[in-house]
């Protein structure tokens, strides 16, 4: 039976180089983990061992990096079965994916934009209905960073609706990807955000960036969060709640202290969410 994806709660990306500093918690410093499942799957030994402990002691949310939904080669059903096995295995509450693509004839390595056509809003559709029936039950797309748009025949936030409705399923709010790209394709974050099907939203990412240039934003999750995406964070609550949240560093890891308390930070805006100030939708 899977876990419960509960609000009001905030987590961590798990990765190997924080496996040891994170072994000794203590109780209520996170409320759960992330991992991306490709990384995990059919390991063997003392890593094995170490994912054990922490699957038993937090819900294990599952984000991933290459299932390649959006690209042209067949579904790798190998690992969709592997994935729904480490699910089932791992307890794990939600399945999330990138609407992107990484993949042709192998893997690219990186998460290449989907153009904004209705061809690939069908194309998509279909594979994450394939998925969703797979794994039994519903996933959530991320609203992906990226850095030019292909073939473009409607705006990013039509074929984000688009694609979730024809799919019906989830919504991963990514809030930093939201920053970067409103960056780097000049329009308002907040306009962009409202556009999207919020009733929809499951679940949160907050991240740091890197900026390369005054008109130019790199989504690294290698830096601390800055203020305007705590902003947007904030603006996200009042139109969704206090969805879970969770922190996203992949590398370039400061003190373990320092991670926690962008942890808390998390959590001192969910505290302070006041449902009366929630926006319809």
């Amino acid at each position: 039976m899977h876990k419960t994806l509960k609000p009001n709660t905030a987590g961590l990306g798990l990765r190997r180089a924080l496996m040891d500093p994170l072994a000794d918690l203590p109780d209520g410093a996170l409320d759960f983990m992330e991992v991306a499942p490709e990384n995990w799957i059919n390991l063997g030994g003392r890593l094995k061992k170490q994912f054990r402990q922490f699957s038993e002691r937090y819900p294990i949310h599952l984000h991933g990096l290459s299932l390649n939904i959006g690209g042209v080669a067949p579904l790798d059903e190998e690992l969709l079965q592997a994935i729904k096995a480490f699910m089932d295995e791992h307890h794990c509450p939600i399945y999330t994916e990138h609407l992107t693509y990484c993949g042709d004839d192998g893997h690219l390595y990186d998460l290449m934009p989907i153009p904004f056509t209705e061809e690939a809003l069908k194309h998509v559709a279909a594979r994450v209905k394939r998925v969703q029936d797979v794994l039994g039950q519903r996933i959530a797309l991320e609203n992906a960073s990226y850095y030019c748009a292909p073939d473009q025949q409607m705006s990013e936030s039509e074929f984000i609706n688009a694609v979730l409705a024809e799919a019906d399923c989830d919504l991963l709010l990514d809030v930093n990807n939201i920053y970067v790209n409103s960056i780097n394709h000049h329009y308002d974050p907040y306009q962009f955000l409202a556009s999207l099907p919020l009733h929809k939203a499951r679940y949160i990412h907050i991240a740091g960036h890197y900026d390369e240039a005054e008109d130019l934003r790199v989504d690294t999750h290698g830096a601390d969060v800055i203020d305007p995406v705590w902003d947007i964070l904030r603006a996200a609550y009042q139109h969704c709640g206090p969805l879970p949240t969770l922190l996203e560093r992949d590398f370039n890891f400061p003190a373990v202290e320092e991670l926690l308390a962008e942890v808390d930070m998390i959590r001192s805006y969910q505290t302070a969410f006041n449902p009366s100030e929630k926006v319809a939708q």
